[in-house]
C-alpha cells in the first residue's frame, strides 16, 4: 500500500536548510505537499514560494516586514507560526528558523502532537530540558536535520542506548583551521562566509568559522540523546565527509558517512523511517582520497569551550550563551566589532549572568534571552 502523502509547514522557508527542504519536496511530490510557509522578513522570497508550492497559509514572523497582497491567508508574528505548526492539517512540522525564534512555535508544535524535524540549534541550547521533557510527555521524537545528529540518530538504529560509550561529532574546522591566532584578529564577515565544504545561512556560517555551533552541537546531543558532556567529543575533519561517529563499550565504532549535502539528512528526518531515493550526488569512493582526522585547538578557538562550560553549568547559562552569541555575530557581520571578539563577549555574558532560581521554566529563559542581548548590545555601544 502506498503511503499517505505528507503535510509539512516549514519554517525559515527562504533560508539554507528551508529551499532545500523544498527541494527534497520537489523532488519527491507523491510524498509531501507543502501545507505552510513561515519566513523571517524575506515578504518577497516567500511570495515566490507561495506562487510556486500553494500552501494554505503563510506568515512572516517579523511584524514589521513590509509585504503586499499573498494569494493565501498571510499570518504575522509568533502567533502567526504557532497558528501554522498547530493547524490539524498539518503532520510535520520543519523547524528552520535561526535563534530564538523557533522555541516557542517548536514546543507548541510538540504539544499539538506534531512531527518535528529539528534544524534550529538553538531550541535545545536554550531550552533542552524543556523541549525534551515536552516531546517525551506528548510522544513525540525530535528528528534532528543537522548532518552531525543525522548522522548519530541513524548510527543509533537498532542499537541499546545503554551500549554506547561515546558520540564522536565531526567538525570541518571551517574556513580558519589552520590560521594563526594572530592572523583570526583581522578575519573579515566577507572570509568568515566563505565556507569550505557546506552550503549555509551567514549566521550558521560564522558559527561554523567559530566552532560556536559545534559547541551548541555537542549541547544539542547531550538532549537528544541522553549522554552526559564528558562523553561527548568533537574531532576535526576537513573532508566533512564522515558525519559523526558513535563508539559502543564493545569498543566497536559505527560512523554515517554520506556526500556534504544539506539535503540528505533533511530527506531522512522527512521520510522516516523510511530510506527514500535520492538524485542527490553519492560517494565517488575511488575518486573520495583520503580522510584525515584532528584534535580541536580550543585556545584558537575558545567558543567551543565556553559552550561546553555552560552546557554543563545548565540552566539559564546555555540560554545566555546562545543568545550573546546571536547578537555577536549580528554585530561582527556589520562590522561593529571583529571576529575574535564574538567569544570575548560570549564569555563576558556567561561571567556576569546570574542564573534563575528553581526549576527550569520558559519565562527564565526568555528573561535569560533578553539579559544577554541588553548586555552584549550595551557594553558594544560603550
Amino acid at each position: 500500500m502506498d503511503a499517505p502523502v505528507k503535510r509539512i509547514a516549514i519554517l525559515g522557508s527562504t533560508g539554507s536548510i528551508g529551499r532545500q527542504t523544498l527541494e527534497v519536496v520537489e523532488a519527491n511530490p507523491s510524498r509531501f505537499v507543502v501545507q505552510a510557509l513561515a519566513a523571517g522578513r524575506d515578504a518577497a522570497g516567500l511570495l515566490e514560494q507561495v506562487r510556486r508550492f500553494h500552501p494554505a497559509r503563510a506568515c512572516l514572523a517579523d511584524t514589521e516586514a513590509v509585504a503586499g497582497a499573498f494569494p493565501v491567508p498571510l499570518l504575522c508574528g509568533t502567533e502567526g507560526l504557532i497558528a501554522l505548526v498547530t493547524d490539524p492539517e498539518v503532520d510535520l512540522v520543519v523547524v528552520a528558523t535561526p535563534g530564538a525564534a523557533g522555541l516557542e512555535p517548536t514546543l507548541a508544535a510538540i504539544r499539538a502532537g506534531k512531527e518535528i524535524a529539528l534544524a534550529n540549534k538553538e531550541v535545545l541550547v536554550m531550552a533542552g530540558e524543556i523541549v525534551t521533557a515536552e516531546a517525551a510527555r506528548c510522544g513525540v521524537t525530535l528528528r534532528p536535520i543537522d548532518s552531525e545528529h543525522s548522522a548519530i540518530w541513524q548510527c543509533l538504529q537498532g542499537e541499546e542506548r545503554r551500549a554506547v560509550e561515546r558520540i564522536i561529532l565531526t567538525a570541518s574546522g571551517g574556513p580558519f583551521r589552520t590560521w594563526p591566532r594572530e592572523a583570526l584578529a583581522r578575519v573579515t564577515p566577507k572570509e568568515a562566509l566563505r565556507h569550505p565544504t557546506w552550503r549555509m545561512g551567514p549566521k550558521v556560517t560564522v558559527d561554523s568559522a567559530t566552532l560556536f555551533n559545534k559547541g551548541m552541537e555537542i549541547i544539542e546531543a547531550h538532549w537528544l540523546f541522553g549522554l552526559p558532556f564528558a562523553r561527548i567529543e568533537v574531532v576535526v575533519h576537513p573532508q566533512s565527509i564522515v558525519h559523526s561517529l558513535v563508539e559502543f563499550h564493545d569498543g566497536s565504532v559505527k560512523a554515517q558517512l554520506g556526500f556534504p549535502d544539506m539535503r540528505l539528512p533533511i530527506q531522512y528526518a522527512l521520510g522516516y523511517p523510511e530510506r527514500l531515493p535520492t538524485r542527490y550526488t553519492a560517494l565517488d569512493w575511488k575518486t573520495a582520497g583520503p580522510l584525515t582526522f584532528e584534535p580541536v585547538d580550543v585556545e584558537r578557538f575558545p567558543c567551543l569551550r565556553l559552550a561546553r562550560e555552560a552546557g554543563e553549568k545548565g540552566g539559564t547559562y546555555p540560554a545566555v550563551l546562545a543568545a550573546a552569541d546571536e547578537v555577536a555575530v549580528e554585530l561582527f557581520l556589520r562590522e561593529r566589532i571583529r571576529f575574535l571578539d564574538i567569544p570575548r563577549w560570549i564569555e563576558a555574558a556567561l561571567a556576569a549572568h546570574e542564573p534563575a532560581s528553581g526549576p527550569l521554566s520558559l519565562e527564565a529563559v526568555r528573561a535569560a534571552d533578553a539579559w544577554a542581548r541588553t548586555f552584549v548590545r550595551s557594553r558594544v555601544s560603550r
